[in-house]
């Protein structure tokens, strides 16, 4: 574990030449360089973070309108696993309604990423479990129904 906490440091190529040699795939790799999802949402109509019992966070912030997803943003404090797939969950429902984002899966996350090493499965289970209560949450402040004013 101490690896994936230095690894911000650390030239890119050897990043990747790393993360390819410990079995995540070239678009894990991208994901997790890349980083395309990181941030929050100031005006977000929903913020929802949970904790993996692995001890990885993730902070989800959601922009819907008229029951779309028009942005998703993630803060992620975990390892390269976590990383990757939380922004592969978030590419996976920008754009989509709240129904079809509800849909997320793990083999979803999984075809994304085309490979992850077994020991950071747990990572996409992670990230799907986030999406889906940030979505359960704001149905549920929102009486089951989107937001039709923004």
């Amino acid at each position: 574990m101490e690896h994936d906490q230095n690894l911000g440091t650390a030239d890119p190529s050897l990043i990747r030449d790393m993360l390819i040699g410990s079995g995540y795939s070239e678009k894990a790799v991208d994901y997790y360089l890349t980083k395309s999802n990181m941030g929050s949402i100031p005006e977000a109509d929903q913020v929802t973070a949970m904790t993996g019992t692995c001890g990885d966070t993730m902070k989800v912030f959601l922009k819907i309108d008229h029951g779309r997803i028009e942005d998703a943003k993630i803060q992620v404090l975990g390892c390269p696993g976590a990383v990757s797939s939380a922004m592969a969950a978030l590419d996976l429902i920008k754009g989509k309604t709240i129904e079809e984002a509800r849909k997320l899966t793990e083999g979803d996350i999984f075809r994304t990423l085309e490979s992850l090493p077994v020991q950071k499965h747990h990572c996409i289970s992670l990230s799907v479990r986030t999406v889906q209560k940030a979505l359960e949450d704001y149905l549920g402040h929102n009486g089951g129904a989107p937001k039709e004013d923004h």
